[in-house]
């Protein structure tokens, strides 16, 4: 079994694998396949604003190796923000 498994995920089966144009497709990760920070405004990644949508169609950080962590550490960020602004902390 894979060392940090629950981190990684690659779906050959999908019909859209890989959904964006990467050099190594060994490293695509495929677990946040709808990123799930695609509500936050400051997300930090790669996207545009289009008519005030997101556009999200350039950006690789929910695929990367890294991913993961960047992912888990703006939702951290945002929900401390959020206590901090609720109990004036």
């Amino acid at each position: 079994m894979m060392e940090n498994s629950f981190r990684f995920y690659r779906n050959l089966a999908c019909s859209y694998f890989p959904c964006h144009k990467v050099e190594n497709e060994e490293e695509f990760n495929c677990l946040f396949c709808y990123c799930p920070l695609y509500f936050l405004e400051e997300c930090g990644g790669n996207y545009e604003d289009k008519y005030g949508i997101k556009d999200c169609s350039k950006c690789l950080i929910p695929h990367r190796p890294n991913g993961y962590d960047h992912i888990n550490k703006k939702i951290t960020e945002y929900n401390d923000e959020k206590i901090r602004k609720r109990f004036n902390r």
